[in-house]
């Protein structure tokens, strides 16, 4: 007889567990599982001016909804992810994520309307919220502390790079098949990470260590993560380092095209920032054994307040111009990228570190509360667009001294932090 369960394998008469993957692999699998909302927004902002011109021509501003509502579905499905994977184990929540991901593609790619799309990108952010929130659930049960953070540094790497090449994925995609296409190679990406994750990826939360999925114990749960002081100072800080990697990307579009004139070349200096910025990740990896995840977030946001209330200064100024102007520009930008490599994996790791024994639950309130609020916050940096990047940069060094802030007030309970 087959094995009955999929992460055993026949040994003789013998049931044996799966060997766990390679930490190459796991880091690479956990890695496609974080890409996944990546993916999912990035390579959808070339098709916005089409989906606008063919779904929405008289107000074609309605077409950025097609990204707020997928961050919109992310958020409320981050946060019954975890206690869902608490009662159940993570690779089930894995596997109906990517389904139900797959039937909101489905659903986009045939979309008559507007509203239709909208609806299919809702059941998508709902979707990827299992992976997402699963990845750092299934890091936590196999590592902790500055383990967790140089496994989590290798992830963000990849979070980074799919910035850098998304949009001109989905620029290829709409060239070749138009914008509906680009919802078909969202199905391929979940189908192969389905397939990875059910073949490959041991179960790491045992049946033993599980939570039953009872209004009281989920809210047991709930209470004790928003209840620890240090948890829900990382959430904040968090927040607001979403918040400024989201402005930055809300505006960054508007600032190549209306400020700079640069809209043609926009993809290819976007994928650069985000390839430079990505080695943030890679220096972190080796830094936060040494230096502690505290240290690198404070100084990291203290250079991070320093570098954007100069460049802010500066244009005020009228100091400089044209391409010295943009060149500066490009530097900002890089710097919030990098700066987002060096904190928002750090940060997680802090939040999770006393949220072991439920650490499903931990990751989704988590998750859910920080998307969502670094979603709000950056909603105000994108409409004080004013044709400069002014109030972009005066913004993010505003969260950043409010972050730093947090960080201060945020105790290090361990030499691990």
């Amino acid at each position: 007889m087959p094995p009955s369960d999929p992460n055993t394998a026949v040994a003789g008469d013998q049931l044996t567990p799966k060997p766990p993957l390679s930490r190459a692999e796991f880091i690479a699998l956990m890695a496609m599982m974080t890409a996944i909302v990546a993916f999912s927004i990035d390579s959808m902002l070339p098709s916005l001016p089409d989906i606008a011109r063919d779904l929405t021509p008289d107000e074609p501003n309605r077409a950025q909804l097609i990204i707020t509502t997928f961050v919109l579905g992310l958020g409320l499905g981050t946060l019954f992810a975890g206690p869902i994977s608490d009662a159940v184990g993570r690779k089930p929540v894995v596997l109906a994520g990517a389904l139900l991901f797959c039937i909101g593609s489905v659903l986009a790619y045939v979309a008559p309307t507007l509203e239709t799309v909208i609806a299919g990108r809702v059941l998508q952010g709902l979707g990827a919220a299992g992976p997402r929130v699963v990845t750092l659930a299934i890091v936590r049960d196999q590592y902790a502390g500055r383990g967790m953070a140089k496994i989590m540094s290798f992830v963000m790497l990849v979070f980074a790079l799919v910035p850098a090449i998304a949009p001109a994925i989905g620029a290829g995609i709409i060239w070749v098949t138009g914008w509906r296409g680009i919802f078909a190679a969202f199905v391929v990406f979940a189908i192969i990470l389905s397939l990875w994750m059910g073949l490959r990826q041991p179960e790491t939360h045992p049946p033993a260590a599980r939570r039953p999925l009872r209004p009281g114990v989920l809210a047991s749960s709930l209470r004790e993560v928003l209840a620890n002081r240090n948890v829900s100072l990382a959430i904040g800080v968090q927040a607001l380092c979403y918040g400024m990697l989201f402005g930055v990307l809300a505006s960054t579009q508007q600032i190549f095209d209306i400020t700079f004139d640069r809209a043609g070349s926009f993809p290819l200096w976007f994928g650069l920032v985000a390839l430079i910025a990505s080695t943030a990740s890679l220096l972190n990896a080796k830094l936060v054994e040494k230096l502690g995840m505290h240290f690198i977030i404070r100084w990291t946001l203290a250079a991070q307040i320093l570098l954007s209330g100069l460049c802010a200064i500066v244009w005020l100024a009228g100091l400089l111009d044209g391409g010295l102007l943009f060149a500066m520009f490009i530097i900002w930008k890089t710097s919030v990228f990098f700066q987002a490599g060096l904190t928002i994996g750090n940060v997680n790791a802090i939040a999770m570190s006393p949220m072991g024994h439920i650490a499903g639950v931990a990751s989704s309130v988590i998750g859910s509360v920080a998307t969502i609020a670094g979603a709000v916050i950056a909603i105000p940096l994108g409409l004080a667009f004013d044709g400069t990047a002014v109030p972009l940069m005066l913004g993010v060094c505003v969260l950043a001294v409010l972050a730093r802030g947090l960080m201060v007030a945020l105790p290090r309970t361990s030499d691990a932090e």
